[in-house]
């Protein structure tokens, strides 16, 4: 039976509080002596649609990170690239494939049909699931090769189309070398149940899921985690938890809640310099990204139609950030949207350049060079 907590008192939580209790559940105050399967778990998976991302992610969250240790997880089939929240390419544990894709599936189909459903209009999508299931389940195949295949069944079909409804009917899996610590490969497809062995769990309430995502985003309102899981009706869910759960307000009145014992810091806690990857959870998965990013700052995040690396400083994003090595040298360019104060700038260059002896341990020379400021566009 579920532990009743007392109601909250609607206690208003400011911006401030709410980014020093995002950077300590996203493990972004201080780097943690945690396993990356142990991570990874904790924050409900990983952005992943570069391949490279997930390691500069744990890079910026753990102690003595070692992508090694990443590779082998997913190399041993512990770990998993598919789409999940939102419908794009997460990392996650094998048990959260089979436990969390079932619940995000109708999340996932309904993406699939904004975007293909003209060109799907009138096809059986359980005879397309069947065969697209049979088609990779004995050898991995591009997004390319499945709907080439299926288009010399479902003639006059756009292959594309049909390849990106099996991709979100069935749970594809991307194995390796995709994925892997600086390795290459085209994203090739199989089941999950073909690569893991493991069969999806059936969809069931998502209210464990629902939890897991306020401790590592909350305090957080329902429209929060609507945005993270790609669900609808989470408002029925959230009233189900709520006298489990502790309740405030954000400064727009906004009803917040969160797990009995979700972390919230003195929000004059320090907040080092964070280096994240092009794609971050942590900038991805609220309705309102103010906790983090401010709005304006958000449309610089966007650089040639991608996302662009983010630099956190005092907790907020505050620059974007590149890296790039011509033989020996490497140099990490750093790009602030203002000015950073003299010891900001000191900070900011000494991660920076652990960071290039991580993306760049071959190389002899490293730097860390800041741009002019960005100016608002």
């Amino acid at each position: 039976m579920a532990r009743t907590v007392p109601p909250g008192n609607d206690r208003v939580l400011t911006r401030a509080s709410l980014n020093r209790a995002l950077l300590a559940r996203q493990l972004l105050l201080k780097r943690h002596r945690r396993s990356p399967a142990a991570a990874i778990e904790l924050l409900v998976g990983l952005q992943a649609q570069s391949p490279q991302d997930p390691y500069v992610a744990l890079w910026s969250r753990l102690e003595g990170f070692s992508p090694d240790t990443l590779s082998r997880l997913i190399a041993g089939r512990a770990a998993v690239r598919l789409a999940m929240m939102r419908s794009t390419i997460h990392l996650v544990t094998a048990s959260d494939c089979a436990g969390l894709r079932p619940l995000l599936q109708p999340a996932i189909e309904r993406s699939m049909q904004g975007t293909f459903g003209k060109r799907l209009a009138g096809l059986d999508l359980t005879q397309l699931a069947v065969a697209g299931r049979e088609l990779v389940a004995d050898r991995p195949l591009t997004l390319g090769e499945i709907g080439a295949a299926l288009a010399k069944r479902w003639t006059g079909r756009d292959p594309s189309a049909l390849a990106n409804a099996v991709r979100a009917l069935v749970a594809l899996v991307q194995p390796p070398p995709r994925g892997l610590w600086r390795s290459s490969g085209a994203a090739r497809h199989t089941t999950a149940e073909a690569w893991l062995g493991l069969t999806p769990a059936a969809a069931s309430l998502p209210d464990a899921m629902v939890r897991r995502y306020l401790a590592a985003f909350g305090p957080a309102s329902v429209a929060d985690v609507q945005v993270w899981s790609g669900l609808t009706r989470i408002n029925e869910v959230v009233n189900r938890l709520r006298p489990t759960l502790r309740t405030f307000r954000d400064e727009q009145g906004r009803e917040l809640f969160d797990v009995p014992r979700g972390p919230q810091p003195d929000p004059d806690t320090p907040a080092p310099p964070r280096f994240l990857p092009e794609y971050d959870n942590i900038l991805l998965s609220h309705a309102d990204r103010t906790r983090i990013v401010d709005d304006v700052h958000r449309l610089r995040l966007i650089e040639a139609n991608r996302a662009a690396p983010a630099v956190l400083v005092d907790g907020f994003v505050a620059a974007t950030w590149s890296i790039e090595t011509k033989g020996p040298r490497t140099t990490v360019t750093v790009r602030p949207f203002a000015r950073l104060a003299a010891r900001d700038l000191a900070a900011v260059e000494e991660e920076g350049e652990r960071l290039a002896a991580f993306l760049a341990p071959e190389s002899t020379h490293r730097r860390v060079v800041f741009a002019a400021p960005v100016s608002p566009t």
